[in-house]
């Protein structure tokens, strides 16, 4: 090769080699500085910088997305897994609390704000309902206010409940101090929250039919009357299985927009409602009404519990069998229904639900209806 040729292709290859050499310098220098700078990238031993992927990004973290972040609440409500409790509710016991659910003393007041309500047969098959409210410090004006059946604080005593009434039944008295039972009552008008609802009497409503308890007053009351307000150890959190707080679920593929419940001398029927994903609770054909809020009694869940109902031996009471371990029932929400088992083993013991395979069963968060009676007595659509 001509030596003038030899030449040129040396000082060629000493420049290429030179320039590579400045490249690759300015590139670690650049990459280091954004190392220095960031702490999201990482150098591994003996290899070059590896910089972030700037196509990844946690949920939430592009500025345009700051609005979109979902953040679960800390004031869980342990009764329907919403975040409504008030900071003074937060790990306090629930009330639960007896109302009257006759015709002739409808519409009653303050049940549309309780998070459970159940329902079960009384004398007359009519029925009483048992409404439960997790915040004692938001227990509102309710009326009217009926007796204890034994039954029913049964059910309380699983959620460690201070239980509300006005009288009992033969006996209530000294069951409900067996069990330990924290009672505000109207037979004593304990913490003088009861009373007779004036504006009923002048309207002509039957004397029993016009009883109250304020609950408005009962985060004062409890104080007054050194009542212990700190739910029990064993019972703390949820009560229920709960899904995820920004998920909804339809519990089956078979639908179910419509139940009805006979009672006897009383019916309760459920209709869904797409819109609102909720069902909308009648009694005897008509809308049941808050006569305060204006309205109508709604659930995310509504469960029905298949157990046997008897005449008590006086021929006029009923006898509940609460206590039962592998019981049938039905779950229905979000416009579908499934077969499940509920089981209650003691006074204590919460009450639970399980699907087909025995696992403990998970609910859609919000209010809840569990009406409770003997098989055979409800048709669905």
């Amino acid at each position: 090769m001509n030596k003038k040729y030899i030449v040129l292709f040396s000082l060629l290859l000493v420049s290429v080699v030179t320039l590579l050499c400045i490249v690759k310098g300015g590139k670690t220098r650049n990459a280091e500085s954004t190392q220095n700078n960031n702490p999201n990238t990482s150098v591994l031993p003996n290899t070059d910088v590896v910089l972030p992927d700037e196509d990844i990004y946690y949920e939430g973290s592009k500025p345009s997305d700051q609005d979109a972040i979902k953040t679960v609440p800390t004031n869980i409500n342990p009764l329907t897994g919403l975040g409504d409790m008030s900071e003074e509710g937060m790990g306090s016991r629930p009330v639960a609390v007896m109302i009257n659910n006759v015709k002739e003393c409808l519409p009653q007041y303050g049940i549309s704000k309780a998070d459970i309500i159940f329902e079960i047969p009384v004398e007359g098959n009519l029925t009483r309902l048992m409404a439960l409210y997790a915040d004692y410090t938001q227990v509102p004006y309710i009326c009217s206010v009926r007796s204890c059946r034994e039954y029913f604080p049964a059910f309380s005593e699983g959620f460690d409940a201070i239980y509300v009434c006005w009288g009992g039944s033969k006996g209530y008295d000294t069951y409900l101090k067996n069990l330990g039972t924290t009672v505000f009552n109207g037979f004593n008008n304990t913490g003088g929250l009861f009373g007779r609802d004036k504006e009923r009497l002048d309207m002509g409503y039957a004397k029993e039919h016009t009883s109250y308890f304020d609950g408005r007053g009962l985060a004062d009351a409890v104080k007054r009357l050194n009542v212990r307000i700190n739910i029990e150890a064993d019972k703390q959190g949820e009560f229920f299985e709960f899904y995820d707080y920004f998920q909804t679920v339809k519990p089956s593929d078979r639908e179910c927009v419509k139940l009805h419940i006979n009672f006897g001398a009383n019916s309760a029927t459920f209709i869904y409602d797409e819109n609102t994903k909720l069902y909308f609770k009648e009694i005897n054909g008509n809308k049941q009404m808050d006569g305060v809020t204006g309205e109508q009694l709604s659930f995310t869940n509504v469960f029905l519990l298949e157990t046997s109902v008897t005449m008590n031996a006086d021929g006029l009471h009923k006898d509940v069998l609460w206590k039962v371990e592998n019981g049938k029932g039905y779950y229905l929400s979000n416009g579908c229904m499934k077969e499940i088992y509920w089981s209650k083993t003691s006074e204590s013991a919460p009450l639970k639900f399980y699907d087909e395979n025995g696992k403990e069963l998970l609910l859609n968060r919000g209010k809840t209806y569990i009406g409770i009676t003997n098989a055979g007595r409800s048709t669905f659509e």
